[in-house]
């Protein structure tokens, strides 16, 4: 049996994505094709940072659990042991959603 384990490196992180919304508000169901690209993701694993050109270490503030958005069309989408993932640049995050 494989071990799948993803260990991002310099300021990247591992993304879950949160699913969009399967109706609308009026109750309508969505078929996938309508159905918005989600933004929004939970922190599984960050990377130790990226150096500068001194080679201090600068890391990023992001941590395990945060709920975050993200730019639409950034990141690597992979699908690993049967989960899917997205790797982002912490640049690549806009927002921490906090409560």
């Amino acid at each position: 049996m494989t071990k799948c384990n993803l260990n991002p490196t310099e300021d990247r992180v591992v993304v879950e994505k949160v699913e969009s919304e399967e109706k609308t508000s009026g109750g309508i169901l969505l078929p996938d094709t309508a159905k918005e690209k989600p933004q929004i993701g939970i922190i599984l694993k960050t990377g130790p940072g990226k150096k500068d050109e001194k080679g201090n270490l600068i890391s990023t503030d992001l941590k395990v659990g945060d709920k975050v958005v993200y730019a639409k069309y950034s990141g690597t989408e992979l699908k690993l042991c049967g989960k899917e993932y997205l790797i982002l640049r912490a640049s690549d995050v806009l927002a921490v959603i906090e409560g």
